[in-house]
């Protein structure tokens, strides 16, 4: 990269804070009734701060991921936008998981009554071996518990092991919907569909339900204070025909294949997908990118920060926001520049990790501790 990937504070604002929402401008109908629904008068377009801070799985660095309490800190303490991640029941229903092995994020292995359900089975060319949504109803699922997913490191968040069940989406929507009342402004969040052609193999397509969801809680519009987003960029096109909700195509390593790429037979790669002509097809479909935060600023050999790369210039002019994944602020997460002392589960210098990553002129991140975000954020915009 060279300095012209960064961008003026006035084009970022007009990325981060307007073209954001796509084609919101054009929304009609719709739009209006996804207005209202959030409370807030027909034609009003909801308005991120540049950068914005997306609450990783909610507050996961305090609380078990994915979890009510999780989201419900995640905006106390002021997130910008709280993220879910969506896998299905064997019932159909969507609910809020990181994967669809739960084995490390619930207490299943201590139910004996769901013993038998343990299987091995192969997942986006991964073998697991452990207790899946798909193989349990939703009432089934709401009788375990969630645990913190990384005890070794967040010790801490163990005292809330076992506090809280599993949520549907459609608890999450009740609880933004309610949420959004009592503080007058919506709630805004990050919804991820995740597997999607596995679980459409398997008779339980995630698109067509999470659409009529975000139809029926008035979060199908352009205008919506929603964004959706894959890891398989025809998710994100099949999204497309269904709702107007704003949609970013999640992008991992530069060898990495999509998923549904690898189905279809498609040869290209992340690398291929972050070249100018890739990136203006994924405008074609979606209104930005999340991308690795390696991609934005590579790691050396020694794991410390390189060069930034022109990927944030590429994507913006292409319309494209970008909201990489994901800091934190533990050592064993931290580039190794901006890592203070031995123990991995010390936090280290994030402060200066953001400012790093916030000087490429990137729309917003993925962080599991928001307060931490924030802050950053907020310095770095009292320094412009």
């Amino acid at each position: 990269m060279t300095q012209g990937a960064h961008s003026s504070p006035g084009r970022r604002t007009v990325l981060g804070a307007a073209a954001v929402l796509g084609s919101a401008a054009l929304s009609t109908g719709a739009g209006a009734t996804a207005a209202q629904a959030q409370g807030r008068p027909a034609g009003a377009r909801p308005r991120l701060p540049v950068p914005t801070v997306i609450a990783h799985r909610g507050a996961s660095g305090y609380r078990p991921e994915h979890t009510l309490g999780s989201y419900q800190l995640a905006l106390d303490m002021g997130a910008d936008v709280i993220e879910q991640d969506l896998v299905p029941t064997k019932d159909g229903h969507l609910v809020c998981r990181h994967e669809n092995d739960i084995t490390g994020t619930t207490d299943v292995a201590d139910h004996p009554e769901f013993a038998s359900r343990k299987t091995t089975k192969t997942v986006d060319g991964t073998s697991l071996t452990g207790w899946f949504t798909e193989d349990f109803t939703l009432a089934e699922l709401k009788t375990l518990r969630a645990k913190e997913r990384i005890p070794g490191t967040r010790q801490e968040n163990t005292v809330y092991d076992r506090r809280w069940t599993i949520p549907s989406f459609e608890e999450v929507l009740r609880w933004a919907e309610k949420e959004g009342r009592r503080r007058g402004r919506p709630v805004w969040l990050y919804v991820e569909t995740k597997h999607p052609t596995y679980f459409r193999g398997l008779g339980l397509p995630l698109e067509e339900p999470l659409a009529k969801l975000l139809r029926r809680y008035g979060r199908h519009g352009a205008d919506s204070p929603t964004f959706l987003q894959s890891f398989e960029p025809t998710s994100m096109q099949r999204m497309a025909r269904l709702v107007s909700t704003p949609r970013v195509v999640l992008l991992w390593t530069p060898d990495d294949r999509p998923w549904d790429f690898r189905e279809a037979g498609d040869p290209r790669t992340v690398a291929d997908l972050i070249r100018p002509e890739g990136l203006q097809w994924i405008a074609s479909y979606a209104q930005g990118i999340g991308p690795l935060l390696d991609l934005v600023i590579p790691k050396d050999k020694d794991g410390k920060l390189g060069r930034p790369t022109t990927l944030v210039r590429d994507a913006h002019a292409r319309g494209l926001v970008l909201h990489p994944y994901t800091l934190r602020n533990e050592n064993s997460f931290l580039p190794a520049d901006f890592r203070r002392g031995t123990d991995p589960a010390a936090y280290g210098d994030v402060f200066g990790a953001y400012k790093a990553y916030f000087a490429t002129g990137i729309d917003g991140i993925f962080t599991d501790q928001p307060d931490t975000g924030l802050l950053a954020a907020a310095d770095f915009r009292a320094a412009r």
